[in-house]
């Protein structure tokens, strides 16, 4: 899954990503849009972990979200 997928199918992957990272609110999910980069420093600042640590979590999630 690459960076458009994430964007392009963000209605979809909304629910999985809620799911995954629950401390990230909806009104915060709308605006991140799908954007990868916007996601990583939210998931940063709302976990309390560095930009790799954050964008790892992220590719991890890709993996699973592509099934």
């Amino acid at each position: 899954m690459n960076k458009d997928t994430i964007e392009g199918n963000w209605k979809e992957l909304k629910g999985k990503v809620k799911e995954q990272w629950g401390k990230l609110t909806d009104d915060r999910l709308d605006e991140i849009a799908g954007k990868r980069e916007q996601l990583a420093g939210e998931i940063q600042q709302a976990y309390g972990v560095t930009r790799d640590e954050a964008n790892k979590q992220i590719n991890d999630f890709e993996k699973t979200a592509k099934r």
